[in-house]
Parts: C-alpha cells; structure tokens; sequence
C-alpha cells in the first residue's frame, strides 16, 4: 500500500472520474473512496479508464454503518465492487464501529470470508479505537490490516497509534490537514513552511510521512493535486517536529468513534 494516497471525500460522483483521472496523471497509485462517498462510480471509471495495470493500483473503499451485520455487509461489500466495475479491491474497511449495534464483530467476520475468497486484497477498519480492536482480535483472530482514523497535529493520537502498531495494525490518517481547524495557518507550521522553501500543507503532510502514517490528501484543484504529492524532496528537523507536536489539542472535526451511531 503507498504511504500517499488520494482520497475523494465529498467529490460529487459527476465529478469523481476527471479528479481521480487527475490524481492519477499527477502520479498517485492509491485511492480511498466509500460506499458513503456516493462516487464508487465515478472513481471506477476513472481507474478503469486510466490505462494504469490494474496491478499498480491501489484501491480502497469502506462499507457504510446502516450496512453492519455479516450477511448484510456481504451484500454491501458486493454492491460495491459493482459500482466500482472491479473484480477486487485492495483494501476493504468497516467505516465506523457503530457500538451501539454491537455488530461489528459480525461484520468483521464477513470481511474476513471477502478477504479469504481474494475479493478483497486486504480488509481493515476505519474509526475504532482500542476496545473495539481488542475485541476483534479476542472473537476472530483476525487482525486488521488498516485503522483509518482521524489524525492532523491537533489530533495526533500518540496511544491509538502506539496500541496500532503494537498488534500489526497500520494507522491512516483522514482529515491529516486538520479542515479548517487552523494548524495550516498556525505559526509554527508557516515558520517550517518558510524554511524549507514548501506551503502549509506540504508540511504537515510530511510529517505524516515522518511518523510513519499513511496519508490520503483530498483536493479537486490539479494544483493542489499535484502540491499534495511533491513531499520527498525535503525532511523536517527536530525542531519542526518538536513544534509541530505542540500543536495538539484533542480537538476533533469528526464524531467521536464511541458514540456515533
């Protein structure tokens, strides 16, 4: 899986296929989409229509919270790989927990079953904290491959990441420039921006990549496309880093993996 991908969030489905057709001319070979996105169909015909081999692309989408319970998600797993016109994914995610349901032990098991029959390259989770992850790995014995979860410098979430990589668990990041919540236009971060000759977002993106995280930037504007791609050229220093980790302040853009239901 690339550490840098591109992900689709709130692209129209009319307009899914010439942004992802832009993302993958600019370079990328990872894309994260999601039955809730309502642009598996756009995003399909992009991949499709690229002219990139099919195995030099990375696919991810994730299966939607009303869809949870094993027969149910092998129903939406389908729908799906319909939509994108696919014969597989690379990586397959519960979007969210849902605890509430108390299904997704179920849906995991489903998942599993789409990972055994090579529909789905990789199956993973999207959204969970710990105590859902434990219980995963103490009812199936499957362990995720993926967590994609929330995580900018406001919301860097040091033990999520730590108790991921204990247990094999590769974190993603969404949201990894904050959305409006100011770390683009916060001093440190333009002081690292200056230094290295790169914008706001190229930074904080690449101290993603130091941290290990994969990464899905999204954008619709070719430049901003391509910006968000051009990250191996420079490092940050201790110094920007130190800077950057006193951004945090657990302050979420997202729901909260506990209670949204």
């Amino acid at each position: 899986m690339p550490q840098l991908g591109f992900g689709v969030y709130q692209v129209p489905d009319d307009e899914a296929a010439e942004t992802v057709a832009a993302a993958l001319a600019a370079g990328y070979r990872s894309v994260d989409t999601a039955a809730l996105y309502g642009n598996e169909g756009g995003t399909g015909k992009a991949l499709r229509e690229s002219g990139v081999p099919r195995e030099e692309l990375f696919v991810t989408t994730k299966l939607w919270n009303t869809d949870h319970g094993h027969d149910v998600a092998l129903r939406a797993f389908d729908d799906s790989l319909e939509r994108l016109g696919l014969d597989y994914v690379d990586l397959y995610l519960i979007h969210w927990p849902v605890p509430s349901k108390d299904l997704y032990v179920q849906t995991w098991r489903a998942l599993a079953e789409i990972h055994e029959s090579g529909r789905a390259r990789a199956v993973g989770v999207s959204n969970f904290e710990p105590e859902h992850l434990t219980r995963l790995f103490e009812e199936t014995g499957v362990v995720p491959a993926v967590n994609q979860i929330e995580l900018h410098p406001r919301l860097q979430q040091p033990e999520l990441r730590a108790f991921d990589a204990e247990h094999g668990v590769r974190t993603e990041a969404w949201s990894p420039l904050g959305r409006g919540n100011g770390v683009l236009d916060d001093p440190a971060v333009r002081r690292a921006a200056a230094k290295h000759g790169k914008t706001p977002a190229q930074v904080v993106l690449r101290w993603h990549i130091q941290l290990g995280n994969i990464v899905i930037p999204k954008s619709v504007t070719p430049s901003r496309i391509r910006e968000n791609l051009d990250l191996f050229d420079f490092e940050l220093d201790g110094d920007d880093l130190r800077e950057i980790q006193r951004l945090e302040t657990g302050t979420r853009v997202g729901p909260d993996p506990r209670t949204l239901s």
